[in-house]
């Protein structure tokens, strides 16, 4: 079958899928006699509409097959097998279409003919509940902690929602694709179906001198009386507001108004302020970033890939620049945005006293299991060596049945916690190790030791061959251990 005949034959059955006649739409489809990976989805889906598991299997199936990263078939497959009660095989396709995002919030297919947009949280919802059907408790909850990374805000609720049945142990509802939207070949193509007549129809004329011995055909004329004045700008440019920057360094935010951004990643300044900060909108979220982290970067059809990418790690990141009321662009001020940067109100932030303090945000009344993840992502350490108190000394270790009476003692949404590792707990036995500041070090960011020279520093871990952790006039920090050298042990 030819490529043209297989465009009919697929538009002809979305059309009677429109009409809703499925079993019509159903029948064009399976006539088709080589269908691509995106035929054999609506198939797929038509079956599954229709209850018919088995069919609806062997058309995702067939679908996979003939692409292997389209990650809407593998979600379509897991729900079938959900339906089956084949719950390992079910959380196994859930786990491949969430690794066939890669690490995206979402995909939105509506570029490739598919009205939907999948996104990484629902996956994560429906591998806890397979999860959930093994009896896999534990399981289900880490997934269900790890949506909450990559939530939205009109999924949040789902979340929510699933998290407390699963610390009850009770089933939530699946997350079910619709199973009526279709792939739709490329309008375009279509449209090339219909025959055009290129030349028009000839006209005889006369001409209206007497003496004119001419008489045959008018010469062709253009199709289009009134052709556009010039092309028209690519609606990509014109979707875009504000000034598109291309980030140069990290940028981790310390109020709720600031945006975390990391090298690499694409901004709009919306309006930039005198005190050297930008109010910016990046991924749907706007708020705060130091101006002198971005860098402009034209975008225009065919544009180069900036040069300011190439060197995004080769220096060391510029002092974040202080702000100043009343020059600080806000979302208030600026012309491009109405809408307001405000915590939301069913979040809050926990303060983590740890070598560092930091902070995190999470939904009110999280439970422990949570929290911890959260934090192991942000330390980077396995949640099972990490333990939380609720005062300084650590003699009163949390856990699920706690964190109800923490939540309790919450003020202005913010609750403050004390963290303590394995690790630090079992070095409290060894014997301690000072060093002696040779240099001066001025700390630029939170996480860093200051000290001046000849300074005392009380050794607590070294993170790898060029920082040291230590603790010096109350401060507890990082710093470079080129700038201190080791007291020896008859000396300390």
């Amino acid at each position: 079958m030819s490529f043209v005949d297989t465009l009919r034959q697929w538009d002809e059955a979305v059309t009677c899928a429109d009409r809703q006649d499925w079993s019509e739409a159903l029948s064009i489809f399976l006539s088709i006699e080589q269908p691509n990976s995106k035929i054999c989805f609506d198939i797929g889906c038509l079956h599954l509409l229709n209850q018919e598991l088995d069919a609806a299997e062997k058309a995702f199936d067939c679908s996979i097959r003939k692409d292997e990263h389209l990650a809407v078939a593998f979600f379509q497959r897991g729900v079938t097998f959900y339906k089956k009660e084949r719950y390992e095989e079910s959380s196994a396709d859930f786990q491949r279409a969430f690794k066939a995002l890669r690490n995206n919030q979402l995909i939105d297919y509506k570029a490739l003919g598919l009205r939907y947009i999948l996104c990484a949280c629902e996956v994560l919802h429906n591998i806890a509940l397979a999860e959930a059907q093994l009896g896999n408790w534990e399981k289900a909850q880490e997934n269900l902690a790890k949506a909450l990374d990559y939530k939205t805000e009109a999924k949040l609720s789902i979340i929510d929602k699933a998290l407390q049945a699963t610390l009850k142990q009770k089933l939530f509802k699946l997350v079910e694709f619709p199973s009526k939207t279709l792939f739709k070949p490329n309008k375009h193509y279509v449209a090339e179906l219909e025959k055009k007549d290129y030349l028009g129809k000839a006209k005889v004329v006369a001409s209206v001198v007497p003496q004119d011995e001419f008489s045959g055909f008018a010469p062709l004329q253009p199709q289009v009386e009134d052709g556009p004045a010039a092309p028209k700008e690519p609606e990509v440019l014109r979707a875009l507001e504000g000034e598109a920057h291309t980030v140069l360094f990290e940028f981790v935010p310390e109020t709720s108004d600031e945006l975390a951004v990391v090298p690499g990643n694409i901004v709009f300044v919306l309006q930039k302020g005198a005190d050297n900060w930008a109010y910016v909108v990046f991924n749907e979220r706007k708020g705060l970033v130091p101006y002198n982290y971005l860098e402009r970067l034209e975008i225009s059809l065919g544009s180069k890939p900036a040069k300011g990418v190439a060197r995004l790690h080769s220096r060391d990141p510029p002092s974040r620049p202080m702000r100043i009321q009343g020059l600080t662009p806000s979302s208030s001020s600026s012309r491009n945005t109405q809408q307001q940067i405000t915590q939301p109100t069913d979040s809050c932030f926990v303060k983590i006293h740890f070598t560092f303090n930091f902070a995190i945000s999470v939904p009110c009344g999280s439970p422990y299991v949570v929290l911890i993840e959260k934090i192991s992502k942000k330390l980077n350490l396995p949640s099972t060596v990490i333990s939380l108190s609720s005062d300084s000394r650590g003699k009163h270790l949390l856990d699920n049945m706690q964190m109800t009476d923490v939540w309790s003692r919450a003020q202005d949404g913010l609750i403050t916690l004390w963290c303590t590792t394995k690790e630090q707990n079992d070095r409290k036995s060894e014997k301690e190790i000072y060093f002696v500041a040779l240099h001066s070090y001025q700390s630029s960011k939170p996480e860093d030791l200051s000290f001046q020279e000849g300074d005392k520093i009380r050794l607590l871990s070294r993170v790898n061959q060029d920082w040291l952790e230590g603790q010096c006039n109350g401060n507890i920090g990082i710093f470079p251990a080129s700038f201190a050298e080791e007291v020896p042990t008859n000396e300390q």
